[in-house]
């Protein structure tokens, strides 16, 4: 929100000067982002009017003027700038003037000739940017009057950083309400009187958008001068807030959204065709818009059109077939009230944003539009003159918002701020904010203006009072009372510690965003139960996340586009799949490429490989204490390689993969073939077995070593559940120390040798007992996993 000071002050009396002024805003909560001031300096500026204009005699792009500054004399000026012409008022900087920047003026000969004077541009004068020529002043400007008393200057122009929930101070009324309260002063705008009446023109109205546009008033105006041109105050204050002037209707509407807050719209009514109908775009529709764009819609817009065509996207832009022109003279003047939720997001979905989108996405007051109608009419007729006719009103009462109405306890206010604030001064405050006091006895009930949506519950009240009372007068305590500190369940690991081992193995953590576009999750094939976002921030932010893997696939690949040929990141955050409401899994991923080991000496480079990603899920498995209830499983999903991947599993439950990434998916992502990846569910991995201490064991243990033939397919960690199951409590390690296939074993079968490491807690094992588990052993084994013991 950009606005003139002037402007301000000439709504609300304010008793400090500017620096106060904006150090009262910040700490109010309308934190003040930027502050130009705006001709200052400017003594020995005045009005003048070029009489007289000639070449100049030694340069082709100057030129010598005679200019009439009200003394009696003409002035000669040497003057450069492309509009430099006869009859033309502009601003004179006379000799001995400083202007903004410190450029002193003085008597000077330019090409041999003399110049007693400077005229100058806007920039040059330190009130606008432009400085492609001289600022032009209209031609009724007094010649001789001081520029600074002429355009009322110096002035400031604020920039305002406001937040979300304050959509009431996007409007100079609004603000000055905020700044009313802070210096104890009163607004000082008048009711807005009712327009003359002098026409019979009207259209019919009919809303058929149920609850996203409850409100829409219009009124024709008749026999407007297309030639009127914006008066100079209305000009200077709509530069002064960030705006262009276009021509004396615009800048109307402009001028009411800047001072009221609710954005209006001029159509041409000569285009228009029958009654106006407020209606959802059809799937499919088209607009050209004004700025010559072509918007496609769908029925999530709301559309101003007539019976025949659409006119305007509603709260957005309007259309160019319907615009005013520097031809017409009859228009219709729109002034309506939509839902924030029915224009959240519209104008980002058509890639822009507007100064309407803006306010009406945040909510603009509902009872605004009669007011503004009538305000833009009274501007109108006074500026472009023209016949009104009456106000035109549709609307569905039921579906307006509510004022709230909420109680703010006098104990619960002085618990919360730590202070005690007068009840002369709560009520102050209340009323300064335009908002209905009534007292209880136990504190008061306040009625909310139609134009604060952020009034809900007692802590915004609370919030009023602190932010007006002032947060620089409310006590500094320190906090009392003993805190509980929050016991670490034993059973769990800890997040942060998971996130620590995964950095200590050499891991770097990735933070990605939520948010993926839909194009990069059909090429990993995550088309099902996807979670898209109703109003994305852009077409490459539309899904939330169902895997951690493609964003943090892209970070790996960004970083080896620069020269990063090892890259090891982990992440753990949450993935979200369609359900009412959306599931959320906290999950943990990995993806690594590269050499297996940093760059060293003591060992030969390779890369790394799916026995190394399956390393380091080992060893995270082993720190929650049962590896046993683990387990992985050859079949993989289409983005892994389906001879390097394997599915991971905890008592039988899915929980995540791994393996090398499938060619073709590598390939589609510019990948070498070398990247491998992880994904579990979190929680499976945080669980965590309760340490039980045992006793030192008194007897002895007895190996023994066995070479069982099996398929291929058969798994390590099958084998293992199948011994352990076999032998019992008596095994306490399998070891695994050797594998062959080739000569000697058939096609499609494996050699693995094995050591049983057995011990009994009560007395030394026999040959016998160790006999006897390794036979329980190798039945198992034949059994269920179709091995044959070795010779």
């Amino acid at each position: 929100m950009k606005f003139s000071e002037n402007w301000l002050r000439e709504l609300v009396e304010i008793k400090a000067d500017r620096a106060a002024l904006a150090h009262a805003l910040t700490m109010a909560g309308l934190e003040v982002e930027e502050l130009t001031v705006l001709g200052e300096g400017l003594a020995g500026v005045v009005v003048a009017e070029i009489v007289a204009a000639e070449k100049h005699p030694e340069a082709d792009r100057l030129q010598v003027c005679k200019v009439d500054a009200g003394q009696g004399e003409f002035l000669q000026i040497v003057c450069g700038a492309p509009n430099a012409r006869v009859g033309i008022k502009v601003p004179l900087a006379m000799v001995g003037a400083s202007l903004p920047g410190g450029m002193s003026i003085k008597a000077a000969k330019l090409r041999g000739v003399e110049s007693f004077g400077m005229l100058c541009s806007s920039k040059e004068l330190g009130i606008d940017a432009d400085a492609s020529g001289l600022l032009e002043l209209p031609l009724d400007a007094p010649v001789g009057q001081s520029l600074a008393e002429y355009l009322g200057l110096p002035d400031a122009s604020i920039e305002l950083k406001l937040t979300p929930n304050r959509p009431d101070c996007l409007g100079l009324v609004g603000l000055a309400h905020d700044v009313a309260a802070l210096f104890g002063s009163a607004v000082k705008v008048p009711a807005q009187a009712a327009a003359a009446v002098t026409s019979e023109a009207h259209r019919g109205i009919r809303l058929e958008a149920g609850k996203d546009a409850p409100r829409y008033l219009g009124r024709i105006v008749e026999g407007i001068d297309p030639a009127a041109r914006t008066p100079l105050w209305l000009a200077e204050r709509l530069r002064r807030s960030g705006l262009r002037p276009i021509s004396a209707v615009v800048d109307i509407t402009n001028y009411v959204m800047l001072e009221l807050g609710q954005p209006l719209h001029a159509f041409d009514n000569d285009t228009l065709e029958g009654d106006i109908v407020v209606r959802h775009a059809h799937a499919g529709e088209t607009l050209k818009l004004l700025d010559g764009s072509a918007a496609k819609l769908d029925a999530g817009f709301v559309l101003i059109a007539d019976e025949h065509k659409a006119l305007a996207v509603a709260g957005v832009m309007g259309g160019y077939d319907s615009r005013v022109t520097d031809g017409t003279r009859n228009i219709f003047l729109e002034s309506a009230h939509f839902a924030p939720a029915a224009i959240m997001g519209r104008a980002r979905k058509l890639g822009m944003h507007t100064d309407a989108s803006h306010r009406f996405e945040r909510g603009v007051d509902p009872e605004l539009p009669r007011r503004a109608l009538e305000r833009a009419t009274e501007l109108l007729l006074s500026i472009a003159g023209g016949h009104a006719g009456p106000v035109l009103v549709a609307e569905n009462l039921a579906d307006l918002p509510k004022p709230a109405t909420v109680v703010l306890r006098r104990t619960r206010l002085k618990r919360v701020l730590g202070v005690d604030v007068a009840d002369a001064e709560v009520a102050r405050i209340f009323t300064a904010l335009g908002m209905q006091v009534e007292v209880h006895a136990e504190g008061w009930q306040i009625t909310a203006p139609s134009s604060r949506f952020d009034i809900e519950r007692e802590e915004d009240l609370i919030e009023e009072v602190a932010r007006i009372f002032g947060y620089d007068n409310i006590p500094t305590h320190s906090p009392a009372g003993a805190l509980a500190l929050a016991i670490e369940p034993e059973a769990r690991i800890n997040e942060l510690a998971l996130r620590e081992q995964l950095a200590a193995r050499g891991y770097y953590e990735a933070v990605n965003l939520s948010f993926v576009p839909a194009e990069l999750l059909a090429r990993w094939g995550f088309t099902e139960r996807l979670v898209p976002l109703a109003n994305p921030l852009s077409a490459d932010l539309a899904i939330m996340r169902p895997s951690l893997l493609p964003g943090l696939i892209e970070a790996l690949r960004h970083n080896r586009a620069r020269q990063q040929e090892r890259v090891r990141l982990f992440e753990v955050a949450r993935v979200f799949a369609a359900g009412d409401p959306p599931v959320e899994t906290p999950s943990l991923a990995i993806v690594a490429c590269g050499n297996a080991r940093g760059e060293q000496w003591g060992e030969p480079s390779r890369q790394l490989d799916f026995h190394d990603l399956k390393g380091d899920l080992d060893a995270l498995i082993a720190w929650g204490g049962e590896p046993q209830r683990w387990s992985v499983h050859a079949d993989v999903p289409g983005w892994l390689h389906p001879g390097r991947g394997a599915r991971v599993t905890r008592d039988g439950a899915t929980v995540g993969y791994l393996g090398a990434l499938h060619p073709q998916l590598a390939k589609a992502l510019d990948l070498g073939a070398d990247v491998h990846v992880l994904e579990l569910a979190l929680e499976p991995l945080l669980a965590r077995r309760l340490p039980l201490a045992q006793p030192v064991p008194r007897f002895p243990a007895v190996r023994r070593d066995i070479a069982m033939d099996l398929p291929e397919e058969i798994s390590w960690s099958q084998i293992e559940q199948t011994v352990r199951g076999s032998v019992g409590a008596r095994l306490q390690e399998l070891r695994l120390f050797d594998r062959y296939s080739g000569k000697g074993v058939e096609a499609g079968r494996k050699s693995l040798a094995m050591g049983l490491i057995l011990q009994d807690a009560s007395r030394t094992l026999t040959d016998d007992d160790a006999d006897r588990c390794v036979r329980e052993a190798i039945a198992a084994l034949e059994r269920t996993c179709k091995a044959k013991l070795r010779g």
